[in-house]
């Protein structure tokens, strides 16, 4: 337990404002928890500059050929897992690019397995298994601040030279571990008192989607706020597709349809090839020498132009 009591974190405490939710009617339920909810988007603008620490460390991994890791247990697992796996589609990264694990394997994805928080020699084997380097980023996940399985997997991430980065919601567990960054939102104790599902889980979202989001933004996967990086293996993402590269070229729907298709469904190709009236080679081999990102091609061409 690092030296902190269960009895002391904040995500074991009772809540006052709860403390009679079983006399309420459904309504006056539903208003509590929200009226508690309201409080965690404050919770977590409190903790943007650490939340930007941490987006810097992972950029900088993957620019320099390393991975995004999550890694927790239970419902911090479980969303860790949830934003690694929106990323292939969103952004079209790599399977491998960014990864999750959670205590207790895949089968606690579903049910949950109990006693795999507490085996803290068993994170430094599942990352041995994916291969964690010091090139690689770690966000351990932990909303109580002392789960085992989270603590060992830092631990062995910063022996190898891995940037690590942890998120808690019990600031007073967070004084007691060592890693580059330290994100802790004070959410508050929950409305069912110890159920991090709730709040706790809420924060976790709300800043690992921060975390992925800055990031693949700061590695040139969107265009503004379109996804420009994105997989169209459906219907909707194709006519997505189509419809961005419209938006952004002038192009006509049609036009855009064949431009599209002459990338070969490849949207970054498909708008420099519209925005600099270049063929689809030399549109892929613009975007290589600029690391993906439109913007930077675009611009680098028309500087080409005016010389």
């Amino acid at each position: 337990m690092n030296g902190v009591s269960w009895a002391d974190l904040l995500t074991e405490q009772r809540n006052p404002a709860s403390e009679h939710i079983d006399e309420l009617p459904t309504l006056g339920i539903l208003a509590l928890i929200n009226r508690e909810d309201a409080q965690v988007a404050l919770a977590v603008e409190r903790e943007l500059t650490a939340i930007a620490s941490a987006v810097e460390l992972v950029v900088e991994a993957i620019r320099r050929g390393g991975r995004l890791f999550y890694l927790g247990a239970g419902t911090s697992g479980r969303l860790g897992i949830l934003d690694a796996a929106e990323c292939p589609p969103t952004y079209n990264t790599p399977p491998e690019l960014v990864q999750a694990l959670i205590a207790g394997g895949a089968h606690a994805v579903f049910q949950a397995v109990e006693g795999a928080e507490d085996r803290r020699e068993q994170a430094a084997l599942d990352l041995q298994e994916r291969r964690l380097s010091r090139q690689d980023a770690l966000v351990g996940i932990a909303a109580s601040g002392v789960t085992p399985y989270v603590l060992g997997g830092i631990e062995y991430a910063r022996r190898l030279g891995a940037a690590t980065i942890f998120f808690t919601c019990s600031p007073s567990a967070a004084c007691a571990v060592e890693a580059d960054v330290k994100i802790a939102p004070r959410v508050g104790p929950e409305v069912i008192t110890g159920s991090t599902r709730m709040k706790a889980g809420t924060a976790t979202k709300l800043v690992l989607n921060m975390i992925s989001t800055a990031s693949m933004v700061r590695l040139g996967k969107t265009y503004g706020n379109l996804m420009v990086d994105l997989q169209p293996k459906n219907a909707k993402l194709r006519d997505r597709s189509c419809r961005i590269l419209a938006t952004l070229t002038t192009l006509a729907e049609a036009e855009a349809s064949r431009v599209l298709a002459s990338a070969g469904g490849d949207l970054k190709a498909a708008l420099v090839m519209g925005l600099c009236k270049l063929e689809p080679e030399p549109a892929r081999q613009l975007l290589s020498r600029c690391g993906g990102r439109v913007k930077e091609a675009v611009q680098r061409h028309r500087q080409l132009v005016l010389q």
